[in-house]
């Protein structure tokens, strides 16, 4: 609703704000509660505690893993366990494709490793959706060294998109 003002000092069109305005502010802010309950709900993730993985979530959709890698993550060649990188892209799959608080599972992974980490690296995994359809989506995975930047190995990765929820509503923040 606008206001015309005649007095001076007063800009003389004024918005003045109603109920609409009032609506979309608490929509905003639970739009912004809901995303935080998605991110404690996947930052919960046993398994990337367990490696000692910190998940960040950029936006739905879109989230980083940063993974120091340890000795006793290495193989027989002294370097870094291909499971080691596949678990990072997966943490950041997995937390990607979950980031909308709608229940994701895997249905094809295919990862290509392209260079060697040593213990002392810092791995970021980052996943990218590509696309989000009703029941499946499609998102792109890269383990890069976070010194060098040099890549370690990219992935391709579908889910399946279940109709449940995880984070419904206001009864979850």
């Amino acid at each position: 609703e606008e206001y015309f003002s005649k007095h001076p000092g007063v800009p003389q069109k004024i918005k003045i704000r109603g109920y609409e305005d009032e609506k979309k502010d608490k929509k905003k802010m639970t739009d912004l509660l809901k995303q935080k309950a998605i991110k404690r709900y996947i930052q919960n993730d046993a398994y990337a505690k367990h490696l000692g993985a910190t998940v960040e979530i950029v936006k739905p959709g879109h989230c980083r893993v940063y993974l120091t890698i340890t000795e006793d993550m290495t193989n027989f060649h002294g370097t870094t366990h291909g499971g080691i990188i596949f678990s990072i892209g997966d943490i950041a799959f997995g937390a990607a494709s979950n980031s909308h608080g709608q229940t994701a599972v895997a249905l094809d992974v295919n990862i290509c490793f392209l260079k060697a980490s040593k213990p002392g690296d810092r791995l970021i995994a980052e996943a990218k959706e590509q696309h989000l359809g009703g029941k499946t989506a499609l998102y792109e995975i890269s383990v890069k060294d976070e010194k060098s930047g040099a890549l370690i190995a990219k992935s391709q990765n579908l889910v399946y998109r279940k109709r449940e929820k995880f984070i419904k509503g206001d009864e979850n923040l």
